[in-house]
């Protein structure tokens, strides 16, 4: 079964609603974005959330240090990374946090995001595949082009789970599944009334989208 994320989350009734409907994750930014909420909101967001669900950070180019402070003050169980990963980097931060590390490659052309998933350190525990739009670290509202990226994956001898963002919507996330069979997928605007603000409708529409997608 597909794993869902539910990201974004700005509010604790979203949280929730989002274990309610069975999601495996629940996200909160702390990179620049409208979404972007402070420690104290995200221990709330959580609190609502509970521990049946992971709790996910999302970081952009803070350092290893600040990341694994606000992992530990929060608490997080997963940080997903929207920067340049490597083995001196990811090194430091397991110094301070023993909890998944997601790095994010941005597609725009299929062939260098293969290369990038080629180069990623294996100690990553998966990989967040995601629209490149110049200027923005996610949240774009757009898809990438799925069935290419599938296609160019396969020469890939390994590489990390696949959770896959970017433009997700209960009307198109059973093709995405299709075409990449990720380990898990990844909403935030796709599922909102407004910036941060969840559609709780949307959310069950989305949910019951990658239910039905993921039976085989």
């Amino acid at each position: 079964m597909t794993t869902i994320k539910f990201c974004g989350l700005t509010r604790p009734e979203d949280a929730a609603f989002a274990v309610q409907l069975g999601a495996s994750h629940a996200g909160v930014i702390f990179a620049p974005s409208t979404r972007r909420v402070s420690i104290e909101t995200a221990i709330e967001v959580f609190g609502a959330a509970g521990s049946s669900i992971r709790h996910v950070g999302v970081f952009d180019d803070s350092s290893a240090e600040e990341i694994a402070a606000v992992a530990a003050a929060v608490p997080l169980d997963v940080v997903q990374l929207h920067r340049r990963v490597n083995d001196s980097f990811i090194d430091e931060l397991r110094k301070s946090f023993a909890g998944d590390i997601w790095p994010v490659i941005g597609v725009e052309d299929s062939a260098h995001a293969v290369g990038r998933i080629d180069k990623l350190p294996v100690r990553c525990n998966a990989i967040v595949l995601d629209t490149a739009v110049r200027g923005k670290s996610g949240g774009t509202g757009r898809p990438f082009d799925w069935a290419r990226l599938s296609q160019m994956l396969k020469p890939l001898n390994s590489r990390p789970p696949i959770i896959v963002a970017g433009g997700l919507t209960p009307q198109n996330v059973g093709r995405a599944i299709a075409a990449l069979h990720p380990e898990g997928v990844d909403v935030s605007s796709g599922v909102e009334s407004a910036p941060g603000v969840k559609d709780h409708n949307l959310m069950q529409a989305f949910a019951e989208a990658v239910h039905s997608a993921s039976i085989v």
